[in-house]
């Protein structure tokens, strides 16, 4: 696997000084977010000389473009917000062959209003599966038009909550677009050992074949997010299921602070080196 880190974990509006920072902190690939270029994390336009320029700051840092953040609240109550950000998703992917990247990650949504990472009572009902289809037929039209690959990712507060959901709505689009990214501490809050392991086997086992980047960050013991290798996780259970169904994709850690980049870099890279267990 190769070590990834999202871009936005350093500061910087200049995509060759933030590139440089993830080298310098042992990565070899990012997740980018336009941020890092000065835009708006979804911007309503992207220069051609503002996509080249991530292009290049890749090549010089040889860091892989891996992906590009493309969230957006794909069920908000209001459709007016929705179509807003199917414009935005398409600008992205307009410009992701220039940023030398050929992945989007998605946010598949919740029914909260304000913060698209909060979850909601309807995002469990017919009408949030239907939006959510719906939705993701646009995002799939525009995926097919550019030549993007689009990753979802089951986050507890958002309408694809689960491994099985993410599962079904692959089985119901039915399209080579649709991916995964899966995430260890976004599949449960709180767990005994033996559950959180159990959690995480079986969805890499229901998602094997549709796993294209692994995020890495971690759970403390009260449910709250921590840095990768500083909670409850089991890292070496889960890395070890990852290469056990075959996956060399990038393990993206994202979640922490920019000088806890080189730390966890290290961590990560010793695991990997070690071998999982169980």
């Amino acid at each position: 696997m190769k070590l990834g880190i999202f871009a936005k974990t350093f500061d910087g509006s200049d995509p060759a000084a933030v590139l440089r920072s993830v080298a310098d902190a042992g990565f070899a690939s990012a997740q980018y977010n336009m941020a890092c270029s000065g835009l708006a994390p979804m911007p309503d336009t992207i220069g051609t000389e503002q996509a080249a320029a991530v292009a290049a700051a890749a090549e010089v840092s040889k860091v892989e473009i891996v992906a590009v953040s493309g969230t957006y609240n794909m069920i908000h109550p209001n459709i007016a917000v929705r179509e807003a950000g199917h414009r935005r998703l398409e600008e992205l992917a307009k410009h992701c062959a220039a940023m030398s990247t050929g992945l989007i990650t998605l946010c598949t949504g919740t029914r909260d209003p304000l913060d698209q990472w909060r979850a909601h009572s309807g995002n469990d009902l017919p009408d949030a599966w239907r939006d959510l289809l719906e939705a993701m037929e646009i995002a799939i039209e525009i995926a097919e038009r550019y030549d993007v690959d689009l990753g979802i990712e089951p986050e507890l507060a958002n309408v694809i909550n689960s491994a099985q959901k993410a599962h079904r709505l692959i089985a119901e689009l039915k399209s080579q677009r649709l991916k995964v990214v899966i995430d260890p501490a976004n599949l449960f809050e709180v767990a005994p050992l033996d559950e959180q392991r159990h959690i995480v086997s079986s969805a890499i086992d229901l998602m094997a074949e549709h796993i294209v980047m692994a995020h890495a960050k971690d759970r403390n013991p009260d449910g709250s997010f921590a840095t990768a290798g500083k909670g409850v996780i089991d890292y070496p259970h889960y890395l070890g299921r990852l290469k056990q169904i075959g996956f060399s994709g990038n393990l993206v850690t994202h979640g922490l602070k920019a000088d806890e980049a080189a730390g966890v870099a290290a961590f990560l890279r010793d695991l990997l080196a070690t071998g999982g267990t169980r």
